[in-house]
């Protein structure tokens, strides 16, 4: 079919040839993902050791096997310092290539040990699904030209298709009225709670004010919002992607602004995968002297 061709060659890009740029965009990507993949499984172990005493949402493995069992005995530290090692091992090429699926393994356990008391964060789902596409590329496609494409146009891929199916849960969970503006006081009111009992006052912002104060202002906010989500999937075509990309930003620092909600790494992901930062850093490169060039 040539829809999908069109679509695998916007993400994998199977004609372009490999510049040193690429390479080293890759390894910074996957230090990014490293890092939080690192991060988040140290902060669920601290968490689950300090608080969690019982199932209360079972997700995933949790489904299958008693996660309260790692509520004790510095068990999730101990998993997240396994998946550490693991890390540092996968991002050097230290050990077999299916070590990234291990790690991808040991992260999920940790993700539903930690959130069997519900409430999940963005950013997580994105570094988990980042960890996914570093598993199956490093297993399957482990060469140095394909597996940098596989896994960031596979990141991309989930990144778009994540938005649009997220406009259409909004359709099918609340209808076409989904972005009436009083959804918005409703999800602001929410947050102002959680804001006022974590630092004691709460001072809506401009643009909150300007939502409260008018229905339609928040129905548009709300409309632009959705519109936005529903358009993720032109990410899949390399010409249009970094427009699509900056909409999707912007769409965040609105959700940030309107509804106090952060996507921190989550964002920064975005930035990382939406544009072609590996032209800017061959522009660089080729302007460096013979010397330095050729050590890189």
């Amino acid at each position: 079919m040539k829809w999908a061709e069109n679509i695998g060659r916007g993400l994998f890009e199977p004609e372009r040839s490999t510049s040193n740029g690429e390479l080293w965009f890759f390894k910074f990507l996957e230090l990014f993902v490293s890092v939080y993949t690192v991060i988040f499984v140290w902060e669920w172990g601290w968490y689950t050791q300090l608080r969690n005493v019982e199932v209360v949402l079972p997700l995933g493995l949790a489904n299958y096997m008693d996660v309260s069992l790692f509520f004790d005995h510095n068990l999730a530290l101990i998993n997240a310092a396994l998946i550490t090692l693991l890390v540092i091992l996968c991002y050097f090429r230290i050990g077999p290539k299916w070590l990234y699926m291990v790690v991808l393994i040991l992260f999920h356990l940790q993700y539903v040990i930690r959130f069997s008391q519900g409430e999940i964060p963005h950013s997580q789902n994105l570094i988990g699904m980042s960890v996914f596409c570093f598993a199956i590329g490093a297993w399957f496609f482990p060469g140095e030209k394909q597996m940098p494409r596989f896994v960031l146009g596979s990141i991309i891929f989930f990144i778009g298709l994540g938005y649009t199916s997220a406009f259409f849960s909004k359709l099918i969970g609340t209808g076409f009225n989904w972005y009436d503006g009083r959804h918005l006081w409703l999800w602001i009111s929410e947050k102002s709670i959680d804001i006022l009992s974590r630092e004691g006052v709460y001072q809506p912002n401009i643009l909150q004010q300007m939502a409260l104060n008018s229905t339609a202002i928040a129905s548009v906010i709300l409309l632009i919002g959705w519109f936005t989500e529903l358009i993720g999937f032109t990410m899949w075509w390399k010409k249009i992607r970094p427009y699509t990309t900056a909409l999707l930003i912007g769409m965040h620092i609105g959700i940030t602004l309107t509804m106090n909600i952060r996507f921190d790494a989550f964002v920064m992901q975005l930035i990382l995968v939406g544009f072609p930062w590996y032209k800017l850093i061959d522009h660089f490169t080729v302007s460096m002297p013979d010397i330095v060039r050729k050590w890189i």
